[in-house]
């Protein structure tokens, strides 16, 4: 089913700069220079860590169409869709171990891939176990405030035009 929201792809979306900054990081530990097959693994990497997040707003959505209170329905996203997030990510990058310790000359090429993917799988995972429940109930609590700004506006009485002063 569709978000439905205009601000909840940006929740989902919040966790890409983080991959990247985890696929820098695993460069940076590994000594490796960030090459353009690099950047194809931040790609691939992107479509991983956005598919973590959209698990998790998925589930939040549902518990709140279900009739559950915005933070019961975060902490439960949290606890219920952590094992399948962690394994998607812990599967991913011990899977990746082999390609990125590979010492032979037909590898070099692809490991600078399978680091940024490897490294930023790790980084963004713990970011979106925490960040992406956080910026919900966030973004929840704007729109609140929000419409409660908008509807005392409405509410306001409007103020009489002042009379001019005489002489003008």
């Amino acid at each position: 089913m569709p978000l439905k929201s205009y601000s909840q792809p940006l929740i989902i979306m919040s966790v890409i700069p983080f991959g990247v900054i985890g696929a820098i990081l695993g460069h940076w530990i590994l000594g490796l220079s960030v090459s353009v097959l690099s950047l194809f693994g931040i790609i691939a990497l992107s479509g991983v860590v956005v598919n973590d997040s959209l698990v998790m707003v998925d589930f939040v959505n549902q518990a709140r169409r279900d009739g559950v209170e915005l933070r019961q329905a975060v902490m439960d996203a949290g606890i219920k869709r952590f094992r399948a997030i962690m394994l998607t990510s812990l599967t991913t990058f011990l899977g990746l171990v082999p390609i990125v310790t590979e010492t032979s000359l037909q590898a070099q090429l692809i490991i600078p891939m399978a680091v940024s993917l490897a490294f930023g799988i790790l980084f963004a995972t713990v970011i979106t176990l925490v960040l992406v429940p956080t910026l919900y109930v966030v973004l929840e609590d704007m729109k609140q405030s929000g419409r409660r700004y908008f509807t005392w506006l409405k509410a306001a009485p409007e103020k009489p035009p002042k009379p001019a002063a005489q002489g003008e």
